[in-house]
C-alpha cells in the first residue's frame, strides 16, 4: 500500500462520517480515527510489522502473559516502603563526577539531604541531581552513562 492510497483512504474515512476505522493487512496495520464532522480532524496511525516479527512474536505473547501479573504483585508490595528518587530532566545519566572517580553512591550507601547521588547531562550541560531525602540507597535502577526520561525512577531509598 502506498501513501497515495493511504490517503485516498483517509479522505474517504473522513467523508463516510465513521469515527473510527482500523485496517490490518499482512504488514500494515492502519487506524484511522476522526472527530465530528464539524471540526474535520482525523488522526492516523499508520504501522509497519515485518512479517517475520509478526510470527514470532504471536507465540511468546500467549507464554508471558498469564505469568507477568503473579510476578509483578509481589514486586510491587516490595518497593512499596522505599521512596524513589526520579530523573528530573531528560538526559543521560552518569553515577561517576568523571571516568576516573568514584561512583557518587552505590547500594548500601547512606545519603543525607542535598546529597549529590548522580549527574544527568543534557545539552552538554551537567547537572547534579541531589537527594530530596535521607535514607539509604537500597536500588540503583539506571545503569551508568544510559538515557533517562523525565520522572523515570533512577534510585530507590530506605528513608528509616
Amino acid at each position: 500500500m502506498d501513501i497515495r492510497e493511504i490517503q485516498n483512504l483517509i479522505k474517504f474515512v473522513a467523508k463516510s462520517g465513521a469515527t473510527e476505522v482500523k485496517l490490518e493487512m499482512d504488514d500494515i496495520k492502519i487506524t484511522i480515527k476522526t472527530t465530528d464532522a464539524a471540526s474535520s480532524e482525523t488522526t492516523t496511525y499508520v504501522q509497519h510489522v515485518p512479517q517475520q516479527m509478526q510470527m514470532q512474536q504471536a507465540p511468546q505473547q500467549q507464554a508471558i502473559a498469564p505469568s507477568a501479573p503473579v510476578a509483578a504483585a509481589p514486586a510491587a508490595d516490595e518497593n512499596a516502603k522505599y521512596i524513589t528518587i526520579k530523573s528530573p530532566i531528560i538526559g543521560t545519566l552518569y553515577r561517576k563526577p568523571s571516568p576516573d572517580k568514584p561512583v557518587f553512591v552505590e547500594v548500601g550507601s547512606t545519603i543525607s539531604k542535598g546529597d549529590v547521588v548522580c549527574v544527568i547531562e543534557a545539552m552538554k550541560l551537567f547537572n547534579e541531581i541531589e537527594s530530596e531525602i535521607s535514607g539509604k540507597i537500597v536500588k540503583v535502577l539506571v545503569d551508568d552513562a544510559s538515557p533517562v526520561e523525565f520522572d523515570q525512577p533512577l534510585f530507590l531509598v530506605d528513608p528509616s
